[in-house]
């Protein structure tokens, strides 16, 4: 425990100030920017979503229905493919909390080899797939922007969204990391990865086997390398698995073939490796090594002395704030008051009765607006809620939408197809089917 504490108390007050501006970036920026510069098949795109995914504060679940999205409004295979490599490694919070952890150095190295990597994935996507006809020209659409208007109710919005949909969507997964990096720094031998030095590949090609398959986001990876590399895994084979871990899983690569196609998911899946193989050499043999060691012996150091009073204070309002935004994701309930889990309720469209009219009635024209419930599965955060629900609230027909994370049920209210809804959630990677 004395080692997870130290280690929150030396991330806290960067992830607070991430957390804030993540917020900030996704309020302020307009989602158009997101859409408008996508759609062609050539490097120009590829660089707009590269440089737009590196600071995007999104969590390596929440990318794939994000990317999922800018390709059906019409982004190119490439700039897709490259918007889904740069996302997930870095973000304007996990940038911070880099350099608070393992220092300047990694923290512009990290983003850097983001973006190269991306450029690279996003162009061979173009070269592979330059014969292929764009099913998506036709289909563009203007992107909705229901942010709220006004400054300080974009203020509001921004501390929302930074302080709790963020602590939801990956405060877990943070959770997850500190813990691990704790277990890692108590029971791993101080010489373990001593015996690899001198296999520097065979080191990278030892963390990718696990780093790849695995969940991990781009902020809960940070504490696992640095209890790695004071355990002597070398800045290289770190820097590995801040890459691979968060920009790649199972569940990324099975979306990614299903929807962009196999070849596209080959590509995403090579350049990731040859990316972070790349990198993680570049600064085993040739930057010095003290560049990315120094600071994390300084934090071994100022771990073994008693935090900061103003570090002790970020690490108790982190933990508030983390613990309230957990409950509060666990805690839901449907729209007509009862507990989703409650066999009587009959929000079902084939069990509306008169008990009910009072909160399903249209007001205006007075008839029972038909709702149905649709099972969704594969959410893992708020951005795949949003998702989910701006997909669906797309269709004709569709009058009103809400998706619920915890429970994974969508409430669709309107004069729609069953058909026509599980295609919408099934066209940005997820299972559907009517409850």
């Amino acid at each position: 425990m004395h080692e997870i504490w130290n280690l929150i108390n030396e991330m806290s007050p960067y992830l607070l100030l991430g957390f804030g501006f993540a917020g900030l970036l996704h309020v302020f920026v307009p989602a158009q920017v997101y859409h408008r510069y996508l759609s062609k098949n050539d490097f120009r795109s590829v660089l707009w979503a590269a440089m737009i995914g590196v600071p995007l504060p999104l969590c390596s679940c929440g990318v794939i229905p994000t990317a999922m999205s800018l390709r059906k409004e019409g982004a190119s295979k490439g700039a897709t493919t490259s918007f889904l490599i740069a996302t997930p490694q870095t973000g304007i919070d996990s940038i911070l909390a880099t350099a608070s952890l393992l220092g300047i150095p990694f923290a512009i190295v990290r983003p850097i080899a983001a973006l190269v990597t991306a450029l690279f994935g996003g162009q061979l996507v173009n070269w592979a797939t330059r014969n292929e006809t764009s099913e998506n020209s036709e289909t563009i659409r203007k992107a909705s922007d229901e942010r709220p208007k006004g400054f300080w109710n974009k203020i509001k919005e921004a501390l929302k969204y930074g302080y709790f949909e963020m602590m939801q969507d990956i405060g877990k997964w943070l959770m997850i990391g500190l813990v691990v990096a704790g277990l890692i720094t108590v029971f791993v031998p101080d010489d373990f990865f001593l015996f690899f030095n001198d296999k520097p590949l065979l080191t990278m090609l030892m963390v990718l086997a696990v780093s790849v398959p695995m969940y991990v986001c781009a902020t809960g990876s940070i504490p696992i390398a640095a209890a790695l590399m004071l355990k002597g895994l070398s800045p290289g084979a770190a820097l590995v698995l801040l890459m691979a871990g968060p920009a790649c899983n199972m569940a990324s690569i099975m979306v990614i073939g299903k929807v962009l196609e196999k070849k596209t998911m080959w590509v995403y899946l090579f350049s990731i490796i040859l990316g972070a193989v790349t990198f993680g050499l570049l600064i085993d043999l040739v930057l010095p090594t003290e560049w990315f060691t120094s600071s994390i012996q300084a934090t071994k150091d100022c771990c073994a002395e008693s935090p900061a009073i103003f570090n002790v204070i970020c690490s108790a309002v982190l933990g508030i704030l983390l613990i309230f935004a957990l409950i509060m994701r666990r805690h839901h309930h449907c729209d007509c008051g009862c507990d989703d889990h409650d066999d009587h309720c009959e929000c079902d469209a084939e069990h509306h009765s008169h008990e009910h009219h009072h909160s399903h009635k249209n007001i205006e024209n007075h008839k029972v607006m038909e709702k149905k419930k649709f099972k969704v599965d594969g959410m893992m955060c708020n951005h795949c809620r949003a998702n989910v629900e701006k997909n669906i609230k797309a269709l004709q027909g569709v009058e009103k939408v809400e998706v619920d994370l915890a429970s994974g049920i969508a409430v669709v209210e309107g004069d729609v197809a069953d058909e026509d809804v599980i295609r919408a959630i099934e066209g940005i990677g997820y299972q559907g089917k009517r409850m």
